[in-house]
């Protein structure tokens, strides 16, 4: 015999159902009007050279962990990453999406390492772009525009119409005179709220010279990025020479 729902339980789901409305109503912004052109290019190299950009395309080695549970280790030069999580890692060629899987210690094959590959490379394509957002606004696939804010601020639209695991997703980004990031609305397929803004905070300058945002205020969450390692030798990760080879 099938148990029926009591009063209780219909009145939390009539009430989750309810606040849910209301937080779309609320929360939920339009993709706002923008302008391709000169500005919106002026306005991203602003920031890429606030940031030096040429300090992150120069950097050899960065290692970080995301919001205390996934953690990263990346060979920039020959693009592999090390991505470990529970008791899994994944040794990962992120030009191919290849790799060695291993659960426990002990490597995976067939199905059960292609399983773990797949949620690496998704794992990777969120909590890499929360290190490295900024410096991807000219990656192949974007599109740069200029929107005008309510207090007159101009702010830099990046829309990626190609590339990771969600394309067609938009970030609006805030920024400061100099060029620097303070925070930035999203229009992205995994969040129902249009405009929901995330706070680009606590920047740290690593080795030669690169920034990285380690806190991100979002909602009633905050994303971190913690245990940065960075440099020109795989040594300055505290890493084994030969630890990225496939």
């Amino acid at each position: 015999m099938k148990k029926k729902l009591g009063l209780g339980c219909l009145s939390i789901i009539g009430i989750f159902f309810i606040a849910t409305i209301i937080l779309y109503l609320v929360k939920n912004e339009s993709l706002p009007e923008s302008q391709t052109g000169p500005e919106a290019e002026a306005l991203a190299q602003k920031m890429l050279t606030r940031l030096k950009k040429p300090a992150w395309d120069s950097l050899n080695y960065i290692s970080w962990t995301f919001t205390d549970r996934h953690h990263f280790a990346w060979d920039k030069t020959a693009n592999h990453a090390i991505i470990k999580w529970d008791d899994n890692e994944v040794l990962m060629d992120l030009d191919e999406v290849t790799g060695k899987a291993y659960k426990g210690g002990q490597q995976l094959s067939g199905e059960q390492a292609q399983e773990l590959i797949t949620t690496a490379w998704s794992h990777w394509c969120n909590d890499s772009f929360w290190l490295a957002a900024p410096y991807k606004v000219n990656d192949p696939g974007t599109k740069r525009s200029i929107v005008t804010m309510d207090d007159g601020k101009q702010a830099l639209m990046i829309t990626y119409e190609g590339g990771g695991v969600t394309p067609g997703d938009s970030y609006l980004w805030m920024l400061d005179d100099t060029g620097l990031p303070e925070a930035y609305k999203m229009w992205v397929k995994i969040i129902p709220f249009g405009g929901t803004k995330a706070e680009w905070n606590d920047w740290k300058t690593i080795p030669g010279g690169a920034m990285i945002a380690q806190s991100h205020p979002l909602l009633m969450l905050n994303v971190t990025i913690t245990n940065l390692k960075a440099g020109q030798h795989i040594s300055d990760l505290e890493l084994e020479a030969g630890a990225f080879k496939l």
